[in-house]
């Protein structure tokens, strides 16, 4: 009997290039040991029911993805002879319903459907075999979700226990123009070492998404209390309990004020209106202030905390000189308001950003799509740092 419930094995959480970092801090936070850490994840030993603390809790992640066997596979028939041979029948319920994804580079492969399908075929065949009943499978990742990964003739099995991905957190409704995705939202604030109880800043707000995982970071609020279905709950032997059980200390957890302020402002109105409706379905627009105005126009309280800008990076031609005054004065702002608070810009305009007219104290690598970024840090000294006056 296949007990992947309780039955230690290989672990890959998968994220998007350059978020391992960040992932590896949260993985280790949840008391889990990475026995290794990749550019597009992070690798540990568990059982399927450790995957559940981790879907639920992750904010930089993607897929969550449980070994079953490892195997070399030159072509297409090895696959299958390999994979027909897995007693899915213990995994995959056969009036059930599942899909297949794949990370194939493999010559005799030259479309990673038909990696796919080869796998589907033994899935299906071997339940019939077993039960008399083939399951239904399809492109919905929904249910069960078995993933295959294979580089030339070294292949890996997995239950793909996210279904998912974790990378978007299950508030946003109105996605905004340009978002910046969760995961990278998340992991942005992570390293600007933000310490989750001092004032948040984020002029140019655009659908809000930085400022919402501010406040989600800020009260603990897990990515999980959104979402009810994972690939896990479709595994056979899922037992609920375990499951309720998390997400119980995940709302036990959960702060509901906070004793300082997250402020979010943009120049249009409607991008305002779109990141308040995506606050209030995360359960935070109460802790969120909200304005619509000029970015040079945000309150920046006394209290000192960061101030982090996400500006249009002009990729079309022709905006390229309307923003190079727009970054100029972006560095402007942060020079005269925003003493004592440290400056992050993220851009993926090397050019513009030498017009902030600051010198960057940290660079730090991401990319937002296909797009090579930087998060950019600036000290924003008082004046001269005033010394602590001696009694």
């Amino acid at each position: 009997m296949m007990q992947v419930f309780h039955t230690e094995s290989k672990i890959v959480i998968t994220c998007n290039k350059r978020l391992s970092p960040y992932l590896q801090q949260e993985v280790e936070q949840l008391g889990f040991t990475p026995t290794r850490v990749f550019q597009t994840g992070v690798e540990l030993q568990g059982t399927v029911t450790d995957t559940i603390p981790l879907n639920l809790n992750l904010r930089c992640g993607s897929q969550i993805l449980y070994l079953l066997k490892s195997f070399t596979a030159a072509n297409p028939q090895e696959l299958y002879d390999n994979l027909v041979k897995i007693e899915w029948e213990e995994l995959i319920d056969f009036s059930g319903y599942f899909s297949v994804t794949s990370n194939v580079n493999n010559e005799h492969i030259l479309t990673p459907l038909f990696a796919n399908v080869k796998v589907k075929d033994a899935i299906v065949d071997r339940i019939k075999s077993v039960k008399g009943v083939r399951p239904n499978s399809g492109a919905d990742v929904n249910k069960t979700v078995v993933h295959l990964y294979w580089q030339d003739d070294k292949a890996e099995i997995f239950l793909d226990t996210s279904g998912e991905t974790l990378a978007k957190h299950g508030y946003r409704k109105i996605p905004g123009k340009a978002p910046m995705l969760e995961a990278l939202a998340t992991s942005v604030i992570t390293a600007t070492n933000w310490d989750r109880n001092s004032t948040f800043i984020n002029p140019m707000c655009g659908s809000g998404t930085l400022a919402i995982e501010a406040a989600l970071m800020a009260t603990d609020k897990s990515p999980g209390l959104f979402r009810m279905n994972y690939g896990f709950m479709h595994i056979l032997g899922y037992d609920e309990q375990v499951f309720f059980v998390e997400r119980r200390k995940l709302k036990d957890k959960a702060k509901k004020e906070l004793g300082f302020k997250i402020i979010a402002t943009d120049l249009s109105a409607d991008a305002v209106d779109v990141a308040q409706k995506n606050a209030r379905t995360a359960g935070v627009e109460h802790l969120i202030e909200f304005a619509v105005c000029d970015f040079a126009d945000t309150e920046v309280p006394a209290e000192q905390g960061v101030v982090v800008f996400n500006p249009e990076y002009g990729e079309r031609l022709g905006v390229h000189t309307k923003l190079e005054a727009t970054y100029k004065r972006v560095g402007d702002f942060m020079k005269q308001k925003c003493k004592g608070y440290r400056g992050y810009i993220f851009t993926g305009n090397p050019d513009l950003a030498k017009k902030i007219g600051l010198k960057a104290a940290r660079r730090i690598e991401f990319y937002n799509g296909k797009l090579d970024c930087r998060l950019l840090e600036y000290e924003l000294y008082d004046g001269t740092r005033r010394l602590p006056e001696t009694e």
